[in-house]
C-alpha cells in the first residue's frame, strides 16, 4: 500500500490515523481496537466489515 494513502485515509468511527498491518492485509485503529480488511490491494474502511482486535486471535500489539 502506498505510504502517501496511509497518511490521507483515516479510521470512519474515529478519524484516527490507521497503521498497516502487511503480514494479515489490514489496516489497525489503536484507538478503536479494531482493523479494516485490505482486499485485493483496496481497504475496505466500512465500519461493519471492521474486526474487533479484542476478538481477532491475529492482534499486533
Amino acid at each position: 500500500m502506498d505510504s502517501r494513502l496511509l497518511e490521507i485515509i483515516a479510521c470512519p468511527r474515529c478519524q484516527g490515523r490507521l497503521q498497516l498491518d502487511k503480514e494479515n492485509e489490514r489496516l489497525i485503529c489503536r484507538f478503536e481496537h479494531i482493523a479494516f480488511p485490505i482486499v485485493q490491494g483496496i481497504p475496505v474502511l466500512l465500519v461493519e466489515e471492521a474486526v474487533s482486535l479484542a476478538e481477532d486471535p491475529k492482534d499486533i500489539t
